[in-house]
Parts: C-alpha cells; structure tokens; sequence
C-alpha cells in the first residue's frame, strides 16, 4: 500500500479498503458460491435481501484488538454485509466483547443494528463466504493483501491480535512474517513492536456444541486481552 499513513486518518483508509474489498472480484469461485446463496434463502430469511458479495470489516479505527477470523458465515455476513452478525459465531463474538467492554450491546443482528466497537476492529482470513467454510490456498493468498494492509492501517493503536481459529492464526503469521509459533487455544505470544498474539478456537458451532470450546474458555480470552490493553 503506497499511500502516506501519516497523512490520512485510519478512519479514511479503512473506509477506502473496504470500498476495494466489496468491488473485489479476485476469487471467481467465491464470488460465485456467495451469490448462490444469496439466491437460495432458507425459509428463516426468505424476506430478506442478502449482501452476497465481500463483506467489509468492521470496527474502532483506533482499535487495540484486532480480532481475526476465518470469513463471513454464508447466512450470517454474507446474508447481513457485516462480518459476525446474524451467525452464531458472531453471538458467542459480541457477547464477548460486550462483557469485556469492547462493545455497546451484546447482540449483532444486523447491519443496522446499532453496535458500535470500542478499542477493537474484527477482520477474516478471508472476505467471501467459502463452501464448506474452506478457502482455498490462492483465495487466501489474495485476501492477504486486504489483510496486511489493515494490520499496517492499525499498526499504531494495536496492543493486542487475537485470532480465531487454525486458518485466521496461519493467515496472520504469513502476512506479518512470524515463524516458529504452534497453533492451541489460549496460546499468548510475544510478537513485534511490544504486541501480544493470543490464539483462540474459533467460536463456529463444531467447537461450541461438543464442548471444544467451553463459555468460560472463550470469555477467559477476552478478559486476558483487556487485561493487556488496561496495563
């Protein structure tokens, strides 16, 4: 990204990324399958109108955590056009983030819905619905991109970079150049410019519903990062 940070506010340029992340057409077969169930409604959302393209990110410009998931939920961002909203992963997310101060409500439903982040900014992996929540090695690789230039956007205020899930962790360690780190919940690594990684499982209904990832793992998550930010 060429632009001069130290002249335009973080607010702008993430406004302008994520302009170019919904006119993205980079991965055919997302954009496909995206648009495949947006023409599929199941009967929980037959009246609504599906974004069905790229979902931008979301959050505090001057955010201290960035949260790094895997992609939109094919009826939770894809459907609602903003990423964790209206999937439950998204809930099990902003209920989290809510409890730890990181958020204004507990809920996210909707674009529309009145949420707003305080000190935290949540980006994906990737930014298209995958099938099978599985993108594929190039997918990833374009979205990358989109990914090293929030994390540069960001790089001021960032404290601390949480990611969720084996793909979001791999996804952030080749973006930012970290090796030698194993992926296991609750791992919390030093890393450059006096920030903290914390690997997490990700919140998807797999982990939630067998007890692979417990309310009490997830929350401790968060109140550790809020404990790094706070000191």
């Amino acid at each position: 990204m060429s632009t001069d940070l130290s002249a335009i506010g973080e607010d702008l340029l993430l406004r302008r990324m994520n302009e170019r992340i919904i006119d993205c057409k980079l991965c055919p077969r997302l954009i496909k399958y995206s648009r495949e169930i947006g023409k599929t409604r199941i009967q929980k959302f037959t009246d609504e109108v599906y974004w069905a393209k790229p979902v931008p990110t979301f959050g505090d410009p001057k955010a201290k955590l960035l949260v790094i998931g895997l992609a939109p939920a094919a009826r939770g961002g894809n459907r609602t056009g903003r990423i964790f909203t209206g999937d439950s992963s998204g809930d099990w997310l902003v209920k989290a983030l809510f409890e730890t101060g990181f958020a204004n409500k507990p809920t996210s439903v909707s674009k529309d819905d009145g949420l707003i982040l305080k000190d935290a900014y949540l980006t994906a992996a990737a930014r298209c619905a995958p099938p099978e929540n599985k993108p594929n090695p190039s997918e990833l690789v374009n979205c990358s991109e989109y990914l090293k230039s929030e994390i540069k956007i960001l790089e001021k205020t960032t404290k601390v970079v949480l990611t969720l899930g084996k793909i979001a962790f791999d996804a952030y360690c080749k973006v930012c150049n970290v090796k030698g780190l194993k992926f296991g919940h609750n791992k919390i690594y030093p890393i450059h410019n006096d920030k903290t990684l914390i690997v997490s499982y990700h919140p998807s209904r797999r982990n939630t519903n067998t007890g692979t990832l417990t309310w009490q793992m997830w929350i401790n998550i968060f109140q550790k990062a809020r404990s790094i930010i706070n000191n």
